[in-house]
C-alpha cells in the first residue's frame, strides 16, 4: 500500500512538472491529486485520485484518474479504469465557438434551441463512462451542429445544418431580418431496445428518431443587451409531434452575467415529449418509447433557463419545466459553484430530477434523481480539504439496467495551479 501511495504521488509531480516545461503558448490550469476514501454501498476503498486540467489557448485537456483499493484485501479496483475511464475531455473551444470539439465525457449537450436534446449526458454512472464526441462549425453562412455519444458500442448520434439564407443575398446586416436562421435537425439512437413498444403481447424492436426543423431571430443585438425568438417543430418518428417558442435574453453588466430563456410549449399530439433526450435519457432509453405509446393525453407546457455569473467565479443554473395538465412532468436541473466569492470555501453541487409531481416531490432522492454535492476547506494555498456526495446509477452487468448507487468521498487535495 505504501509503495502504492509513493508511486502516485511521484506521478503527479513528474505530471507537473513536464507539463509545465511545454515549449510553445503559455499553458493555464490546474493539477489535483488526492488520497481519502470512498464508499460505494456496503464497501469501502482507498482513494487515489489525480485530476489535472490544462488549457494552452483553445486546446483543453481534462482528466480523472481515480484508484480504488479495497480496504479489507488490498486488491484494486480495475474496472474503474477500463474503457477510457479516466478521460474526461479533450476539446477545442467552447460550445458556441465557430469552431469547437470535444471528445469524451458529453456532460450536457444540445443541439439547437434544446427542445429534442438538452443537457444530455452520455455517461450517467461514474462507473460506466463513456467516450463520444460533439463538433461544430460556423462557416459563417451556414454551419452544423454534430454529436455521437459512444464510440464503444451504438448510441445516439444527432446532427443540425443550419443557414442563415440572407448571408447569401449581402443582407446580413440589415436589422433583424438580417441575422434569421433556419435549421434542421435530426437524432437518432441506433440501438434497437430504445424504440421498443410493448402492445398486449408483441414487442417491436426499433432505433427511435426524431426530426425537427427549426427558426430564429435576432431581435436586438447591443454590447450589454441581446435578445433572440425561435420556433420549433418536432415530430419523433411513428409516434406524436409538437412545436415551441421561445425568448432568449442575455445581460451583460459591470460584474455580472444573465442568461435567460422562457419558452412555452404548445401543439403537441399524443405520443410527444419535448426534450426526448435529456439528463437522464441513457439510464431509460430501453422503455422510454413505451412510455410515449402510451401517452394519449395532449398536454402544452412551459419551459424556464436562468443563468447568473457574478464577478467571474459563482455561477448559478436553474432550469424547469413541466406540461399544464400531466402531474408527473417536471424536470429540474440545478448547477451552481462558488469559485473564488467565499474566501477559503468550495462549493460545488449539481442537481437533476425527473417526473416531478409537486413542491413537496422536488428534494426526494430516488431514482428519479441525480446528485453531486462536493463542499472544500482550504487549509493553506496547495492543500485542502474535501467531502463529496454522489447519489447516482451504477450499470447492472446481469440484467442490463441502471441501479441507485450512493458514494461519499472524504479526503485530502493537493491543488497546484500553474500558468494562465
Amino acid at each position: 500500500m505504501k509503495k502504492i501511495i509513493l508511486t502516485f504521488c511521484l506521478t503527479i509531480f513528474i505530471a507537473i512538472n513536464s507539463y509545465s516545461q511545454l515549449p510553445g503558448s503559455k499553458p493555464g490550469g490546474n493539477v489535483e491529486g488526492g488520497v481519502g476514501f470512498t464508499s460505494i454501498g456496503d464497501q469501502t476503498y482507498y482513494q487515489l485520485s489525480l485530476a489535472p486540467e490544462f488549457a494552452i489557448g483553445k486546446f483543453g485537456v481534462g482528466l480523472d484518474i481515480n484508484l480504488l483499493i479495497n480496504t479489507k484485501d488490498n486488491t484494486i479496483l480495475w474496472k474503474e479504469m477500463q474503457r477510457g475511464r479516466f478521460l474526461r475531455y479533450l476539446r477545442w473551444g467552447h460550445k458556441g465557438d465557430d469552431l469547437y470539439a470535444r471528445l469524451g465525457m458529453l456532460d450536457y449537450s444540445r443541439l439547437g434551441n434544446g427542445t429534442i436534446m438538452y443537457l444530455y449526458k452520455n455517461s450517467p454512472s461514474i462507473s460506466d463512462r463513456k467516450i463520444g464526441m460533439e463538433l461544430d462549425y460556423n462557416f459563417g453562412k451556414f454551419g452544423f451542429e454534430s454529436m455521437y455519444s459512444d464510440f464503444a458500442f451504438q448510441g445516439v448520434i444527432g446532427m443540425r445544418p443550419y443557414v442563415k439564407p440572407l448571408h447569401f443575398a449581402g443582407l446580413a446586416s440589415v436589422p433583424v431580418i438580417g441575422g434569421l436562421e433556419i435549421g434542421t435537425t435530426f437524432v437518432t439512437d441506433l440501438r434497437d431496445k430504445s424504440g421498443r413498444t410493448v402492445i398486449a403481447k408483441d414487442t417491436t424492436l426499433s432505433s427511435i428518431k426524431v426530426m425537427g426543423l427549426d427558426i430564429s431571430l435576432p431581435l436586438t443585438k447591443l454590447p450589454v443587451f441581446t435578445t433572440r425568438v425561435y420556433t420549433d417543430f418536432n415530430k419523433i418518428i411513428n409516434f406524436g409531434s409538437g412545436m415551441a417558442s421561445g425568448l432568449d435574453i442575455n445581460s451583460t453588466l459591470p460584474g455580472v452575467t444573465i442568461f435567460t430563456k422562457i419558452e412555452r410549449r404548445y401543439g403537441n399530439t399524443a405520443g410527444y415529449m419535448p426534450n426526448y433526450f435529456d439528463t437522464f435519457y441513457e439510464k431509460d432509453f430501453s422503455t422510454k418509447a413505451q412510455i410515449l405509446d402510451t401517452m394519449k393525453s395532449v398536454s402544452p407546457g412551459t419551459f424556464g433557463v436562468l443563468t447568473m455569473g457574478i464577478l467571474g467565479t459563482l455561477n448559478i443554473t436553474g432550469a424547469y419545466s413541466k406540461m399544464d395538465d400531466i402531474p408527473e412532468s417536471g424536470k429540474l436541473h440545478l448547477e451552481t459553484s462558488t469559485g473564488k466569492i467565499i474566501p477559503m470555501i468550495t462549493i460545488n453541487v449539481g442537481y437533476d430530477k425527473v417526473k416531478i409531481k409537486d413542491s413537496k416531490d422536488i428534494f426526494t432522492l430516488d431514482e428519479r434523481s441525480l446528485l453531486y454535492l462536493s463542499g472544500g476547506y482550504m487549509l493553506n494555498s496547495f492543500t485542502r480539504i474535501d467531502l463529496t456526495y454522489l447519489y447516482t446509477f451504477k450499470l447492472n452487468t446481469s440484467t442490463r439496467k441502471y441501479e441507485t448507487e450512493k458514494r461519499v468521498q472524504p479526503r485530502i487535495t493537493f491543488v497546484f495551479p500553474f500558468g494562465g
